[in-house]
């Protein structure tokens, strides 16, 4: 690939919840991938110096004000949509995607734990699914976004010119599922999921997930007009 490889700014909020499979087709695009741990770091990130921005997910709540970090994220966000810089939102990044938009961030009447069928209004963008869901936490439509998918519990998927947000979770991966099944076992107790069979479906269910993520990322990526695969600018093919 000719020129400087473009610059995606990763959001990663604490230490069990990597970039995992977006971290990689970021890699395999060609982007310069710089590793804000927003929770530790505090450095500047100006968002015109990238080409885009995602936000991973947490355990905390995108509405809790409280966390030191959340302001700081939210001035990063509000610079890159002034700015025309795409984001993708990430669950918790997701949401805290929404907020930024307008929408309201709150927790839910009930959670959604598991791999999980989404309401799609539009399948080339955001298959059905299933999706892997780990969150207690929704958030209203944000005014003016068009929402893609839903459950019963809320929104799904939503864009708003370049930025998507999502609920999901197309970044596990059976390494991040063995990590959050570690360091979050007193949510799964409390929700009544087993651990190993959530970790063995997640294994099983591993190569036709990572195909549907793949195809969800790629056509956001035209979407946001990001720049074109590296195998394709080659006349090559994925």
């Amino acid at each position: 690939m000719s020129g400087s490889a473009p610059r995606a700014l990763v959001i990663q909020h604490e230490e069990p919840t990597p970039p995992g499979f977006a971290g990689e087709w970021l890699a395999e695009r060609g982007f310069a991938i710089d590793l804000l741990r927003i929770d530790e770091e505090e450095r500047p990130a100006a968002a015109g110096d990238y080409r885009l921005l995602v936000s991973l997910g947490s355990e905390f709540a995108a509405f809790d004000d409280s966390l030191p970090w959340l302001r700081r994220e939210m001035d990063i966000m509000q610079a890159a949509l002034e700015e025309d810089v795409p984001i993708l939102g990430l669950c918790f990044g997701g949401q805290l995607l929404a907020r930024a938009l307008g929408a309201r961030c709150f927790r839910g009447e009930t959670c959604e734990v598991g791999w999980i069928t989404v309401e799609t209004r539009d399948p080339h963008l955001v298959p059905a699914g299933p999706w892997f869901q780990w969150h207690f936490d929704t958030f209203t439509p944000p005014p003016g976004a068009e929402m893609v998918a839903s459950t019963e519990m809320g929104p799904q998927a939503f864009t708003a010119g370049p930025h998507m947000g999502l609920q999901f979770h197309p970044e596990v991966t059976p390494a991040i599922m063995e990590r959050w099944v570690e360091a979050y076992p007193h949510e799964l107790q409390e929700v009544g999921v087993d651990p190993a069979a959530l970790l063995a479906e997640t294994r099983r269910r591993a190569e036709a997930a990572q195909t549907r993520s793949r195809l969800l990322l790629e056509s956001y990526a035209r979407l946001a007009g990001l720049p074109a695969h590296p195998a394709a600018a080659d006349g090559g093919g994925e």
